[in-house]
């Protein structure tokens, strides 16, 4: 079938309309037609572009959830790595400290003679009374020798075995231990309790006893040596009606805290016991 124009009328045709929109274009007339045909392709881009992202986040989502799932628990376990390798500095950081203290404390106190060892046990029961230390008869441990640490006295052997040794505390209600007051320049008795109070007795009423003065073991008795620190005393009880007044002890040693201490292995305890007049029947 012929065409109804010929196919130079329908060049001509086009070449006509092509000048007369460049001609309406270069007068400004067809300025908002543009606008509008720029802004509704720019929008229908735009929305095409939301929705293809849309899409893509919502296939990769599952893949992206695991990836960072993963890579949370990585960095969970790399905290808690992190976490404890500082706690296993600080506590090396402690244990340097307190051994530095020790050797100190030995330099510093040289008539003495010094065996280190480390709390390996103590006390099951609700109230602290002894400890088992990691030196014994193997070491050259034997039964009465003193126990201290940096800040004082904590106490003596009592009990010894090849490799280890109990420690009885100045706490315990069995012990006594003869001190000075630095102060007063007076002597007493030292008793621990059944609740681990420590407590000053058989002092005369004619000796001014003061709040905070410093305790130290005496030497007498022949059970520790002198001039160990102990504490300070922190209340008096000066009742007339009562033969001797009496002092509670706060103690320089913070017991449940103890883990190294020194033994003073060239003291040599003596029993005075045989030499103590007997009470009359």
């Amino acid at each position: 079938m012929q065409n109804k124009f010929p196919r130079y009328l329908q060049t001509i045709f086009l070449i006509i309309l092509v000048l007369g929109f460049v001609l309406l274009a270069l007068g400004g007339y067809l300025g908002g037609i543009t606008t509008w045909f720029g802004q509704t392709s720019v929008s229908g881009q735009t929305w095409l572009s939301e929705r293809f992202m849309a899409i893509s986040d919502f296939l990769t989502a599952p893949r992206d959830m695991a990836s960072l799932q993963l890579r949370n628990s990585e960095l969970e376990s790399e905290v808690a790595r992190l976490q404890t390798q500082i706690i296993e500095l600080q506590q090396e950081v402690t244990q340097t400290e307190i051994l530095s203290a020790l050797v100190d404390f030995a330099r510093t106190n040289p008539e003495n003679s010094y065996k280190a060892a480390t709390v390996i046990g103590r006390d099951p029961s609700p109230f602290l009374r002894y400890v088992i230390i990691n030196v014994g008869a193997n070491e050259g441990i034997v039964r009465g020798m003193p126990v201290v640490t940096q800040q004082g006295l904590v106490g003596r052997v009592d009990a010894v075995v090849a490799e280890a040794s109990r420690v009885q505390l100045i706490t315990d209600q069995n012990s006594a231990v003869n001190i000075t007051l630095k102060n007063s320049k007076t002597d007493a008795v030292m008793v621990g309790s059944l609740n681990g109070d420590l407590s000053l007795q058989m002092i005369s009423h004619d000796v001014v006893v003061e709040s905070a003065d410093v305790v130290l073991t005496s030497g007498l008795g022949g059970d520790f040596p002198p001039n160990l620190l102990v504490g300070q005393i922190v209340n008096i009880s000066n009742i007339e009606s009562e033969l001797f007044q009496s002092a509670s002890v706060q103690p320089i040693v913070d017991f449940p805290r103890v883990e190294y201490v020194l033994v003073i292995v060239n003291f040599q305890p003596v029993d005075i016991t045989p030499l103590l007049p007997t009470p009359n029947p």
